[in-house]
């Protein structure tokens, strides 16, 4: 067999998702052709793709020693870079790239993620425009352009860039998910029926299957179809769990370390800041309401949103955990450092978001769990505990579908109720050492008397009454790019409160597990 040949094959196991199979065939191949960059950056793309990062930067390098002008491996280190934080050089070698090979969509595309991730989306929509000239029917870059749109509430654009992908292919699922996130169903059933249809398609894939069944779930809710629209996220959630194959033990195991390695820390040895960017964390139960609160407290004049950064999660990551563990070896040794690993790492990102504003909100809902890092290295920071009913909680989660594989708990009753459980443990741990440095905010008082709350909640972080914050919903300043982007967009409402009793009888295991 010759190498083309070979090659093809390891191309197939790639599709297949035999990610194994594929690395171990390219390290064959490499040994009999030791000097061939291809090889090199094929088998840095099978280890990309299943998630090895680190092993795929060094076959990336290595295929760049080989042959500088390989950009295909350049645009893949960059990639991996980026998947690793490491925005500054990633953004260098897609400059590098485009300057040679401007006409590089599979770059441009890459370049304008990156820009989407750090808020600039004025330049992602750019750079998505202009690989759009060259392939205008890339269906790939169309729904990056979409999901820059909406995350910046152009509902007329992300609406008209979704039809543009449904005309090109009826059968792009993730297009019809996100058109129903937007429109209400309530007196227009049209997109609903079309979507019915679809369902008769016998060669749908899982993936397909599972964003129709979300989003067909979503158009009976607005129906208040509540029996269907049950029917249709069941199918969605059980595909999605057998995809994923989550274990909730890993979780368990994780908060334990969490709480072990915080018991007995000193939280009086403060490091300075020196940045001087003040940081308001914003964490709870994703679907508790983060993303309101951002809006609100950021429509704020001193106060950029930053969203859900990933930046401390990263660092934490990389510099204090091994196999889902804390290491609290490695965090004692590094607390009294004059400039610490994690408020490095985070301010060093922080600055590719060009913010101007003295305050700036981190999001993220599940930086509840670091919150003993965040009282360590981000001392001066404010921390809001956003906290809603638990049932409306889960049930939220297991109405929605979501990108992060943080979020992988979430397809499962009782994943759902015992990620929920862990939580709320956690966080008594929490409340128990900080007490009110930890200012709680639950949604139902916010939704119900929301101009007092709002007061409240300024009066915390040391910011005066500024009336953008009571009418945030006018505000396009912050983007959004959570499920949560068409509810936050709107004036505060009451409507989902205890929306959990249309779902009593179906989801009455998962609720019967909540403490």
């Amino acid at each position: 067999m010759n190498l083309i040949e070979e090659i093809n094959k390891v191309h197939n196991h790639i599709k297949a998702k035999k990610y194994k199979v594929a690395i171990e065939k390219c390290i064959k191949l490499i040994k009999k052709n030791p000097n061939n960059s291809y090889l090199f950056n094929l088998a840095g793309l099978a280890c990309q793709q299943s998630q090895n990062i680190k092993a795929s930067i060094n076959y990336f390098q290595r295929s760049l020693e080989l042959d500088e002008k390989n950009f295909s491996a350049k645009n893949n280190l960059a990639n991996s870079l980026k998947v690793m934080g490491k925005f500054d050089i990633c953004e260098k070698l897609y400059k590098e790239i485009l300057k040679e090979r401007p006409d590089y969509v599979k770059c441009l595309n890459n370049y304008g993620n990156l820009k989407q991730q750090i808020n600039d989306y004025d330049e992602s929509i750019r750079l998505y425009k202009k690989a759009l000239k060259i392939e205008p029917k890339n269906i790939v870059i169309l729904l990056s352009l979409a999901s820059s749109f909406h995350s910046i509430g152009k509902t007329d654009e992300t609406l008209s860039t979704v039809d543009k992908i449904l005309e090109i292919n009826p059968l792009i699922m993730s297009a019809h998910k996100l058109k129903s996130s937007i429109i209400s169903y309530e007196k227009n059933n049209v997109h609903l029926l079309e979507m019915e249809n679809l369902l008769d398609i016998k060669e749908l894939s899982n993936e397909q299957k599972i964003d129709i069944n979300f989003a067909i779930g979503k158009a009976y809710e607005d129906n208040k179809n509540y029996k269907k629209a049950f029917e249709r996220l069941k199918i969605a959630n059980n595909l999605k769990n057998k995809l994923i194959n989550f274990s909730i033990d890993e979780q368990k195991k994780l908060f334990k370390s969490i709480k072990d390695s915080f018991q007995n820390v000193d939280f009086s040895n403060q490091i300075v800041n020196l940045n001087r960017k003040k940081v308001i964390f914003i964490c709870g139960m994703p679907r508790s309401g983060t993303t309101l609160v951002e809006q609100i407290v950021a429509s704020h004049k001193k106060v950029t949103g930053a969203g859900e950064l990933v930046y401390l999660q990263q660092s934490i990551k990389n510099n204090f955990m091994d196999d889902n563990f804390v290491i609290k070896n490695l965090l004692l040794e590094d607390i009294h450092a004059e400039r610490t690993k994690v408020s490095k790492d985070y301010y060093d990102l922080l600055k590719l978001h060009n913010i101007k504003t003295e305050y700036i909100t981190d999001k993220a809902p599940q930086n509840f769990r670091w919150l003993g890092f965040i009282k360590i290295f981000f001392p001066d920071s404010k921390i809001i505990h956003c906290s809603r009913n638990s049932k409306d909680t889960c049930l939220s989660l297991y109405k929605n579908s979501f990108a992060s594989k943080d979020m992988n708990w979430s397809y499962s009753e009782s994943d759902i109720a015992n990620y929920h459980n862990l939580y709320k443990d956690l966080m008594k741990f929490w409340s128990d050492k900080f007490g009110s440095d930890i200012y709680e905010l639950s949604y139902e008082s916010l939704v119900s008397d929301k101009n007092t709350q709002i007061k409240k909640l300024l009066d915390f972080l040391n910011l005066d009454h500024d009336e953008l914050c009571f009418e945030h919903y006018k505000s396009f300043k912050t983007p959004i790019k959570t499920v949560s982007v068409s509810q936050a967009r709107k004036p505060v409402y009451t409507s989902s409160i205890n929306k959990n009793e249309f779902y009593k009888n179906n989801l009455n295991h998962m609720f019967s597990l909540l403490k």
